[in-house]
């Protein structure tokens, strides 16, 4: 009599880079015999853009390959072996769902252009085998929230008060541990930072994020700032803050690739005030967090729109592509000094304040009136927490093409006073230092 073969799962990584609370993982050890993993590093992400940048820099490389080894590490401990690959998913899943007998493939649902893309090219190759996508980056989950995405409301406030009165956020998913005879033999190996193309190098001593990459910090960091420090319960009065490791959460490089999710953060403050009382800090925290699941809604509202120069309104304004004046941006190098010190952050460290890219955005779009696409793709190359619908949402916010019905224009001057007014910040990145 012949055996039935078994099931294989192969969960295929993208940005939801972690073992705690992942749907595809769950269900991928729930659902089949065997599971194995794996990551690929896509050189299309290592390319330059449009606009001659780097979609993926050096910051976010080596935050990567940090957490990439980090995810291999908390995988091995559910005896679930992570493959790597510096190629394209299209060039080689076909391969690896031929070696490997794979029955099925589970992964996190995106919606925007590149990923389509090369979902599309990776189904074309294996049409048979069972492709299985689940949105896992929000905090409240679509299926709960609408079953027509253009009825999402294009201003936040009404956004958030219908979630919070309506929906309910789900529970974490809970993965079981696998028999260690689930590993299989890995001869892949994660590359180096210069196998993706940049040198070794050190972040100055002076940034505001001196973390490294993984779910592991993480979730260090978030026991921190929640039951550690208990900065939690001063958020709200130092989220604006410019200078220091704990003025905000700094959770969002974790989030932007999924190494934390947002359901973990949440739950885990609903925890902290249940011991230790709430207040309008803690829940300031989720607050951000339905900001940046909006944006996401809103980029499955308006799909490509959210690339284009005239945004979700279609706005007809007139922008400018000087590359002296862009250039002078990017270098820290404008006539205004609280934007300077907000650039050479950004350049030297891969990290910038929320309050510092409000303002560097504003100052790019209404004062320099480039086209704030450019200042977009910026951003995406540099920023360690770089997400795709939170980066072109606000980008479009500020340049007055996207969800701001009042249209602002930050007075950098007014702001540096108000966030600044020691110069402490200023003099931190503008003073000449070795160091």
């Amino acid at each position: 009599m012949q055996q039935q073969q078994k099931k294989i799962g192969l969960v295929w990584f993208r940005n939801n880079l972690r073992t705690r609370d992942n749907v595809s993982l769950q269900k991928a050890v729930t659902e089949n015999e065997k599971t194995i993993a794996v990551y690929f590093f896509d050189p299309k992400y290592f390319s330059l853009d449009e606009f001659g940048f780097q979609k993926t820099a050096k910051f976010r490389a080596k935050f990567l390959l940090e957490t990439i080894a980090d995810l291999q590490q908390n995988l091995a401990e559910l005896n679930i072996t992570l493959l790597t690959y510096f190629e394209a998913p299209e060039n080689k899943l076909k391969q690896l769902c031929d070696e490997f007998s794979v029955d099925a493939i589970y992964t996190q649902k995106e919606w925007t252009q590149e990923e389509i893309k090369t979902n599309k090219a990776v189904k074309k190759l294996i049409p048979k085998i069972d492709f299985i996508e689940d949105y896992d980056q929000f905090l409240y989950h679509p299926n709960t929230v609408s079953n027509n995405f253009s009825n999402i409301p294009n201003v936040f406030t009404g956004f958030r008060k219908k979630l919070e009165k309506y929906v309910a956020i789900l529970d974490e998913v809970e993965i079981t541990k696998l028999p260690e005879h689930h590993k299989i033999e890995n001869t892949t190996t994660i590359p180096t930072l210069s196998d993706l193309g940049f040198e070794n190098f050190t972040i100055p001593h002076k940034t505001a994020f001196p973390f490294k990459g993984g779910e592991t910090e993480a979730l260090k960091r978030l026991n921190y700032y929640l039951f550690e420090s208990k900065k939690v319960s001063f958020y709200k009065k130092t989220r604006n803050g410019l200078v220091g490791v704990d003025y905000a959460t700094k959770f969002s490089p974790w989030l932007a690739n999924g190494s934390l999710s947002a359901k973990t953060i949440y739950h885990q403050i609903k925890k902290y005030e249940t011991e230790f009382g709430e207040n309008q800090s803690t829940y300031w925290v989720i607050f951000e967090l339905i900001w940046r699941d909006f944006f996401k809604y809103i980029s499955l509202k308006y799909d490509k729109n959210i690339f284009k120069i005239g945004g979700i309104l279609e706005r007809e304004y007139h922008w400018n592509t000087d590359q002296d004046i862009i250039q002078s941006w990017i270098n820290g190098e404008t006539k205004d000094d609280f934007v300077n010190a907000n650039m050479i952050e950004l350049k030297e460290t891969g990290w910038m304040s929320n309050r510092g890219r409000q303002n560097v955005a504003s100052y790019f779009a209404k004062e320099l009136l480039q086209d704030w696409r450019i200042g977009a793709a910026y951003f995406e190359s540099l920023l360690l927490d770089y997400d795709v619908h939170s980066n072109y949402g606000n980008w479009m916010y500020v340049a007055g093409v996207g969800n701001d019905p009042r249209d602002r224009k930050f007075n950098t001057q007014l702001q540096a006073e108000r966030y600044d007014s020691n110069h402490k910040f200023r003099n931190l990145w503008l003073e000449k230092t070795l160091f």
